[in-house]
């Protein structure tokens, strides 16, 4: 299947189901949230010798607020902003691996698919899900020693995870999440095609897990 159409499938289930009539049993989701990234990776250009080379990131803080909504069957949507500050950052220069300052951050603003069936009734329930989306994937970053100017980029990207939702009462839980992040870039295309079908995977990835207090309304 092809890249575009399965944009194109997750924008309109999306739509779908924003669009679908809200029923007795219908729960609005707030999530307040905190975790961390990992395993994050990029292609970062080397601004002395002019060559790029792969580099990981460390661990870094994330937080955020994710807002949804589920049917009383198994499909929602959902709109999830995180912020990581100091994502870029390096503690030691080593190993070719290139340092930057604490001025670098990553913001992500995703509109997702839930699909997750509730276990259980009223009071005590559980809900484990799937969740998937695109949206935006905004960098920002400096080198450490100064040698270009702060630079920020806005790129379409994607998420995809899972997690689940405990509660111990009607109206208060906990949510527990993983998920994985990736950005798109600009393939090249033949002259007079663009769009979607320019799109491609690009080097810049990481995955980010969570713990949060999720209230239902």
């Amino acid at each position: 299947m092809s890249l575009r159409r399965v944009l194109s499938i997750l924008v309109i289930a999306l739509f779908a189901s924003a669009a679908t009539p809200s029923r007795a049993s219908a729960d609005w989701l707030l999530t307040p949230f905190i975790g961390a990234n990992f395993g994050g990776a990029a292609a970062v250009a080397d601004v002395i010798s002019g060559e790029s080379f792969d580099n990981e990131f460390e661990k870094r803080l994330d937080y955020g607020l994710s807002f949804g909504w589920m049917g009383a069957g198994i499909v929602g949507w959902e709109v999830d902003f995180g912020y990581s500050p100091n994502f870029f950052e390096r503690g030691t220069v080593s190993n070719g691996e290139f340092e930057f300052t604490n001025d670098s951050n990553v913001t992500t603003l995703m509109g997702n698919v839930i699909i997750g069936a509730p276990v259980g009734g009223a009071g005590a329930s559980l809900r484990p899900y799937a969740v998937g989306g695109v949206g935006l994937i905004r960098t920002n970053l400096q080198d450490a020693a100064g040698l270009f100017d702060q630079v920020s980029a806005s790129d379409f990207g994607l998420d995809v995870g899972g997690g689940v939702m405990v509660f111990f009462v009607d109206n208060v839980g906990i949510r527990g999440d993983l998920r994985y992040f990736r950005s798109f870039e600009d393939s090249e295309t033949e002259p007079g095609e663009g769009g979607l079908e320019g799109l491609g995977l690009s080097d810049f990835h990481f995955w980010r897990g969570t713990v949060g207090v999720t209230f239902k309304f």
